[in-house]
């Protein structure tokens, strides 16, 4: 994740009002395991659209990532701020300022250092699955079943890819895991279903699952979009 950017000196004048969250009730929600804002990038800038694709926050910044969660915020010291931490916000970056903004894109509050707390991080979830090579390939393994790597059926998935990363998420029983075949990656679970086609110059492995249930994916090893787990685009 992005380290976020403070600028010292001479600060963007965040327009006052009320301190309460503010929601945008026309937002559309045709997935309920999706966020109903989705950062996209336009041109050099990033905006948010809505579920259907359709620019409701209008691209103008440099970084735009999720709404979520801020620890920093959440655990600072000024307990004024500590509501712009809470995911119904979400940090964008414009001209090296960073901001938190709500869901009609108004820019509510402005990164101090010395507003920032000491995040209480959850307790690690120990994943059960790991990668496994054998001959040059890739595959998946149970952690605490896995003994005799000649026996076959210890395998969850037989080595077989050229690559195999498994996506941080909250079901640890259920991981997605980015994988590459024949040059192109793609999405499989640890049954070895094909989640995403291998149809992918690159799959970001970053936090994208984690925080948004999409993976952040590329064809041409430059533009970079979202997809969901249906292989939809935004």
């Amino acid at each position: 994740m992005k380290k976020i950017t403070v600028k010292q000196g001479a600060k963007t004048a965040v327009k006052k009002g009320p301190a309460a969250k503010k929601t945008n009730p026309d937002l559309v929600v045709i997935n309920k395991d999706l966020p109903v804002l989705i950062p996209k990038k336009k041109g050099d800038q990033f905006g948010y659209v809505d579920q259907n694709g359709k620019f409701i926050i209008q691209p103008e910044y440099h970084i735009a990532v999720f709404f979520y969660e801020d620890c920093n915020l959440l655990n600072s010291p000024n307990e004024k701020v500590r509501k712009f931490g809470t995911k119904e916000y979400a940090t964008v970056e414009k001209d090296m300022i960073s901001y938190r903004i709500d869901q009609s894109g108004k820019r509510v509050y402005q990164f101090k250092e010395s507003d920032f707390g000491k995040c209480i991080f959850e307790e690690y979830k120990q994943q059960l699955f790991q990668a496994y090579t054998m001959n040059g390939f890739y595959g998946i393994i149970e952690k605490a079943k896995f003994v005799n790597a000649a026996d076959y059926r210890q395998f969850q998935i037989y080595p077989q890819y050229q690559y195999l990363y498994i996506m941080e998420g909250d079901d640890v029983a259920n991981p997605m895991i980015v994988a590459s075949n024949n040059d192109k990656f793609g999405v499989i679970d640890v049954n070895n279903k094909i989640i995403i086609p291998f149809e992918y110059a690159n799959i970001k492995r970053n936090f994208s699952w984690k925080l948004g249930k999409m993976f952040e994916v590329t064809k041409d090893g430059k533009s970079y979009y979202y997809v969901d787990a249906d292989n939809k685009t935004y």
